[in-house]
């Protein structure tokens, strides 16, 4: 537990960081939380693991880091074409880079957003 608005304004992206907060909030209608002392969080999802396991997680959350605002988002159909017409950014194994929201379309980003709250909430999502 720990205070989100706090954790935000004082990152090394707070303006950034409180604008995609806020587009989140909005998309899942949820307050975020955060997960660990660095990432804001919105929703949870369990997801299979092998031997027939499951694990919990974010269902989409992000942490805004000197580097860049590091989206942890779930790939949903349509994901390499929102990608294209997004703008400046970088991808990672589960991760989306952007380095600033102004380098990037903001519909697009919502969108990306919205399908990949989605794609996590299919089946076990919380």
């Amino acid at each position: 537990e720990g205070d989100v608005d706090a954790f935000i304004a004082g990152s090394p992206k707070p303006a950034d960081g409180a604008a995609l907060a806020a587009l989140m909030r909005r998309v899942s209608g949820l307050e975020p939380k955060m997960w660990g002392p660095t990432i804001v969080g919105f929703g949870s999802h369990n997801y299979p693991l092998a031997g027939g396991r499951f694990s919990e997680s974010i269902a989409m959350g992000f942490s805004p880091r000197k580097g860049a605002l590091v989206l942890y988002l779930a790939h949903a159909p349509g994901w390499d074409s929102r990608l294209a017409r997004l703008g400046k950014h970088s991808t990672g194994k589960g991760c989306l880079y952007i380095k600033r929201l102004s380098d990037v379309d903001l519909k697009v980003l919502k969108a990306i957003v919205e399908t990949s709250l989605k794609e996590a909430r299919k089946g076990t999502a919380k």
